[in-house]
């Protein structure tokens, strides 16, 4: 008996060691592959926070924690910001956790119906977030880069019209919305778990922009205007996670658990 214990602890450990491997690279990967250059703020958006916010709701926040702030990391050292690397490690590292721990820890509603409103009331937070962000932020001329490693110029220059912007938020008011009545309506909960779990992270770097970079290096204006891109970077990896991870859960049910 106690053999087989022991081999089903190895057996597990080795499990979780090899999830979270393979979820740190996809980070990593998420983080390196696809960028978009906003002149005006001087910032980068990613795809990172797609994968973080998916380990950490699948796996919890351990490996939340670790997938988060080590891919992140390794992906700002592989694109040269080697400058964020420290404030990475520790601020995505949080992220995933807060997002970790909040998943396991349901509010609990006495009727369906106030799920389906908490669900929608946050489904329209993300929607016009989505819309005003991106509308001011990465309408106009933007440029893109695809690949990895990522090209030094850009794949494409584009111009985006503010119009993209709020048929796109009104079309994550209107999913989530239909999630929330149609399917499962604790869906709210996800929301606004990785609305927190972003909060941290445009907090976190914005007081690390703020207060080590801007003595260093001048980023005061930076560190401001550099707020609404990581809104908008969480804003995005909250709508392509959660379709993510609920095809998963339906697939793979133990994982809920």
């Amino acid at each position: 008996m106690v053999i087989r214990m022991r081999r089903r602890t190895t057996a597990s450990t080795a499990i979780r060691l090899s999830i979270t491997a393979i979820f740190t690279s996809l980070v990593f990967v998420a983080t390196t592959i696809f960028s978009i250059s906003v002149p005006q703020t001087r910032g980068f958006f990613n795809i990172g926070e797609t994968m973080v916010y998916t380990t950490a709701l699948l796996f919890g926040p351990f490996v939340g924690a670790f997938a988060g702030g080590v891919g992140s990391m390794l992906a700002d050292l592989f694109l040269g910001y080697s400058h964020y690397a420290p404030a990475t490690l520790v601020i995505k590292a949080c992220e995933g956790a807060v997002v970790g721990v909040l998943t396991q820890r349901k509010l609990k509603f006495s009727s369906k119906l106030q799920w389906k409103v908490f669900t929608v009331t946050f489904g329209l937070i993300a929607g016009v977030l989505l819309g005003v962000i991106g509308s001011l932020y990465y309408s106009g001329s933007v440029e893109l880069y695809i690949g990895f490693p990522p090209p030094e110029n850009p794949t494409w220059n584009l111009f985006v019209p503010k119009f993209f912007w709020y048929v796109l938020g009104g079309l994550v008011v209107l999913l989530v919305g239909l999630m929330g009545f149609v399917f499962e309506p604790e869906f709210g909960w996800l929301i606004i778990t990785t609305l927190i779990g972003g909060s941290v992270m445009v907090i976190g770097y914005f007081i690390y922009q703020q207060f080590f970079l801007g003595p260093l290096f001048g980023y005061y204006v930076i560190a401001i205007a550099e707020i609404p891109v990581n809104i908008g970077q969480m804003t995005i990896g909250l709508i392509v996670a959660l379709p993510i991870v609920r095809t998963i859960w339906r697939s793979l049910p133990s994982l809920k658990g």
